[in-house]
């Protein structure tokens, strides 16, 4: 493959002119087919993202948007929409075959490590999310970024991607009653050690459908499963009527039956969308309500997790659409980095969480695009998908987590990318991947593995090789976990 981006040597005027179409080797017809392409690759979140955000309670027993139960077709339509919006810009703005959505492990970490936290909201979340999002792209305009991006180890990003995964896999087992809690252990399979009812065996034939489409490389395996499975669970409780597993209380009467939603047919298929969340954010109240170290660690941790992805991300996107230069940088990479930066503050504004760059994008680059007119499509039917956000309302777990299960898998084929004979970064990484899911959070993960790494290189006589920026993290961390026993120790309640 070259390394350097093919010479523009065609002027045109009109929609080829200001894509650049022609000049880089593409035609009409495989730009709106590439656009296609990535949509039904990454369509996905329309509803993995509310499964995700929408039915975790936050730190006051709310759910996303306020309410006492879970909004799910508000925060599709939500998703949908800056996903929609933010792809179109960067196709406009940056002219590169690269989509935007909410983030996979971004919104888990929303979710769970930010908004479940006691006496947090919803809002005080998504303030931070546009917190994190303003911070970056500051970083994107003083160059700053890279610097960052350096001082991080690069094996301890990806043992944090690596450990998101882990932890997406996770939540998808425990939704879908794959893995449950057990009277004599913390966990275990099914109910009694074996699997069991209808909906688990509607998510192992879900699971292994995406599977045989992934290994068959077929292009949106995991929007078929979804759309597949939900068809299937409709059909299995139309024969069976296993109906759903806690009733109008929310206590479990029913352990075999269907979670979060009863697959049935809908009475619409098509709505206006609901655009309630847009707005409903706080962005100062998590400094109110947990301190400002506390806070600033959030706001940091979040950035972490988002911060690094994209410039792999639209790098691997160039090379595969052979767009880089000699030195390795896509063309307007500064004009992509600002997209994404306000994709983050957008998704938070917006409640449905930062927005990012995806990898899925490399669907449309397979089909032919290569240029920002493939994105414009992309966000145009994400746009069109906000009519169609009530579908989600009918979508069972057991349909709809093998997705997560399988993007686990995704994540965690990074770790190869790990020296596992060099101590100095295994050990670290090894506690960044396993605390996450194993104490349910993504900050525990992440400051385990920083705080570790200083020590170890403390230990080995190495402190000079640390970072300045490490170390301002790694003693942040500590503050952290150890916030109760300094309260004791200044008697502050």
């Amino acid at each position: 493959m070259s390394t350097s981006a093919p010479p523009e040597r065609v002027r045109r005027s009109g929609l080829d002119g200001y894509f650049r179409i022609s000049a880089r080797g593409s035609s009409l017809s495989r730009e709106i087919r590439g656009g296609f392409a990535t949509f039904f690759t990454m369509g996905y979140i329309i509803v993995l993202n509310p499964l995700i955000i929408g039915t975790v309670q936050d730190g006051t027993g709310a759910y996303l948007g306020g309410g006492d139960a879970p909004n799910l077709a508000m925060v599709a339509s939500g998703t949908a929409l800056i996903a929609g919006l933010m792809s179109i810009f960067m196709g406009v703005f940056a002219n590169y075959p690269l989509a935007l959505a909410a983030g996979l492990g971004l919104n888990a970490f929303v979710a769970f490590g930010i908004a479940a936290v006691p006496n947090m909201t919803w809002a005080d979340a998504m303030g931070l999310v546009v917190l994190e999002g303003l911070l970056i792209l500051v970083l994107v305009l003083t160059g700053f970024r890279e610097a960052v991006f350096r001082a991080i180890p690069a094996q301890l990003k990806t043992a944090i991607s690596v450990g998101i995964g882990l932890f997406i896999t996770l939540i998808g087992l425990f939704d879908a009653g794959i893995v449950r809690k057990a009277p004599a252990t913390p966990v275990e399979l099914g109910i009694g050690g074996f699997l069991a009812g209808w909906p688990s065996l509607v998510f192992v034939i879900v699971l292994l459908a995406i599977i045989i489409m992934m290994v068959r490389k077929v292009s949106g395996s995991i929007l078929y499963g979804i759309v597949g499975g939900t068809l299937l669970a409709i059909a299995v409780e139309a024969v069976f009527s296993i109906g759903g597993q806690t009733d109008a209380t929310g206590e479990v009467v029913n352990p075999t039956g269907w979670g979060l939603n009863v697959p049935r047919i809908p009475d619409q298929f098509v709505q206006l969308p609901d655009f309630g969340l847009l707005g409903q954010f706080n962005l100062l109240g998590s400094f109110t309500n947990l301190g400002i170290i506390a806070a600033c660690l959030l706001v940091f941790t979040l950035m972490l997790a988002d911060f690094f992805d994209t410039m792999g991300t639209m790098v691997a996107i160039g090379a595969e659409a052979d767009l880089l230069d000699a030195e390795g940088n896509p063309p307007n990479a500064r004009r992509i980095l600002v997209v994404d930066s306000l994709a983050a503050v957008a998704g938070g504004a917006a409640s449905v969480s930062s927005n990012t760059a995806y990898i899925e994008s490399a669907s449309g680059v397979g089909e032919g695009a290569r240029t920002g007119l493939a994105s414009v499509v992309t966000g145009s039917l994400f746009l069109f998908a906000t009519f169609l956000a009530p579908m989600v309302d009918i979508i069972p777990y057991e349909a709809a987590t093998p997705a997560l299960v399988v993007v686990g898998f995704l994540m965690m084929q990074q770790v190869s990318g790990i020296d596992w004979q060099d101590l100095e970064i295994a050990i670290p990484a090894f506690l960044t991947i396993v605390l996450m899911p194993f104490t349910y959070s993504i900050t525990a993960g992440i400051g385990a593995g920083f705080v570790s790494y200083v020590v170890i290189k403390i230990a080995r006589g190495k402190a000079r090789q640390v970072h300045v920026l490490l170390w301002i993290i790694a003693v942040l961390f500590v503050i952290y976990f150890a916030i109760d026993p300094i309260r004791d120790l200044l008697g502050v309640a």
